[in-house]
């Protein structure tokens, strides 16, 4: 099984170094490579996604991303920023249907934005379509200017556009998840503004016929978000577009504690797939010991599961992440008074010694 590495920047490197050796302890035969990717493969070669990293991403069976994106990086014209390395890979690799779960562990319920009853059990799935819609429309307006201005012009717009086979093709992965889990599946939208959402709309209605054992609801995306602060359990499955999505899945990350708590799975029409933490680069933290892996620890879970057929391996890494939590051991972003406070190699050390059946303690 070949897997990808692609740590990119900022706190990435540290992030899939954890991943990495969770992984190892798993006795699979595995094949790992790693490649540079963002700021870091601008730096070496000029480009965010150079050739020879998307030919390993594309010969590869799977792909552990890290996070791209760097302050430094801002000037740069937008074809070059580290950020569209994972836009390029997301479509060179036709990774259209994005997993994102949102779990809060009983451990964590004190770290959520919300009262705990409201997200104590808590577990949704948004899956959010990845290569369409407007970060994927023909934009206007360009940057004349290295700051960034917009030099000598009047107005700048991008294009909202999908087409039925790509609504199809989501429509199809949502229902068939909300048939693995609660039966119930919401579509997420903006049709009462939007033609585009409203054609989406239409598709969705249209694929449900096919999923008659799957309950269907409508909700325009203002209200989604609303509904995920007020009442987030009511929620089993989301699908939404690109836009909507990604910013849907940030504000569920809240309700779990942490973002550094949400894997995500990027995948292709045959299952292939990239997985990364929901979180980005952080470049304030890198290289300090501080950040939360559990997120790419669990994303490399997601992998296993998803991809390489693996489930039984997937289980030991999510079981020795509930252990490492029970145990009190928390990374800062969701530590807390009478918690043990350890930093990114702590967290692995811990979650390695659960795999391997070492004793963890709290103090």
């Amino acid at each position: 099984m070949k897997i990808a590495l692609l740590p990119g920047d900022g706190i990435g490197t540290e992030i899939v170094a954890q991943a990495l050796r969770v992984l190892q302890v798993l006795d699979l035969p595995l094949e790992t490579e790693q490649a540079l990717v963002g700021g870091a493969a601008y730096d070496a070669s000029g480009h965010p996604l150079p050739d020879a990293t998307l030919r390993l991403a594309q010969a590869a069976d799977a792909i552990l991303f890290g996070a791209v994106g760097d302050w430094k990086y801002d000037e740069l014209e937008r074809a070059l920023r580290p950020e569209q390395a994972i836009l390029g890979l997301r479509k060179a690799l036709g990774l259209f249907a994005n997993f994102r779960p949102a779990i809060c562990y009983a451990e964590l319920t004190h770290a959520s934005s919300l009262k705990p009853e409201l997200v104590a059990g808590l577990d949704i799935l948004i899956i959010r379509e990845l290569t369409g819609d407007i970060y994927f429309g023909q934009p206007r307006g360009r940057r004349a200017a290295p700051d960034g201005a917009f030099v000598g012009a009047e107005e700048a717009f991008d294009t909202m556009r999908y087409t039925r086979p790509e609504i199809e093709r989501i429509a199809h992965v949502a229902f068939n998840a909300a048939r693995k889990r609660g039966g119930k599946l919401t579509s997420v939208d903006k049709a009462n503004v939007l033609e585009t959402f409203q054609f989406w709309k239409d598709i969705v209605t249209d694929v449900h016929a096919e999923y008659p054992d799957v309950k269907l609801d409508h909700m325009y995306v203002d209200n989604a978000a609303m509904q995920l602060v007020r009442a987030p359990k009511s929620f089993d499955v989301i699908v939404t577009g690109n836009m909507f999505g990604d910013i849907l899945s940030d504000e569920a990350a809240m309700l779990t504690g942490s973002i550094g708590m949400l894997p995500s799975a990027s995948l292709d029409a045959a299952g292939k797939g990239l997985y990364e933490p929901s979180h980005g680069s952080a470049p304030d933290i890198a290289g300090r010991d501080i950040a939360n892996p559990l997120a790419t620890i669990l994303s490399a879970a997601m992998m296993l599961r998803y991809t390489l057929n693996q489930s039984a391996a997937a289980d030991r890494i999510e079981s020795a992440v509930r252990s490492v939590l029970a145990a009190g051991l928390r990374t800062a972003d969701i530590w807390r008074e009478g918690d043990k406070r350890v930093g990114t190699r702590e967290m692995g050390d811990a979650v390695v010694a659960a795999i391997t059946k070492k004793t963890i303690t709290k103090s």
